[in-house]
């Protein structure tokens, strides 16, 4: 089994109001990962939390890059803090 970790990542650019969000939980349940996605107020900025394996972590850094059709990404800021487990699903924060 491969080792598990958390992700925390700062998606900057325009990926607020453009299903961001939505597609962030989308690709995150589908690579079987735990967490949330949700809007930076008063920033052009998304925060995402997610834990589960190595592999399929930096698997959706990589997509963090990409978006959906409409966003345009500048930068995502990542992080590597310890695995909590403190997550069931993953979800969409308001």
């Amino acid at each position: 089994m491969s080792e598990k970790l958390s992700l925390y990542a700062t998606v900057h650019g325009r990926v607020q109001g453009v299903y961001f969000r939505m597609f962030v939980q989308q690709q995150a349940r589908m690579l079987g990962l735990t967490g949330y996605v949700r809007n930076l107020s008063g920033d052009r900025s998304v925060e995402v939390r997610a834990e589960g394996e190595k592999e399929r972590l930096e698997e959706l850094v990589h997509l963090l890059h990409i978006g959906p059709e409409g966003a345009r990404v500048e930068r995502v800021d990542v992080e590597w803090p310890e695995y909590t487990g403190a997550f069931n699903e993953f979800e969409v924060r308001y």
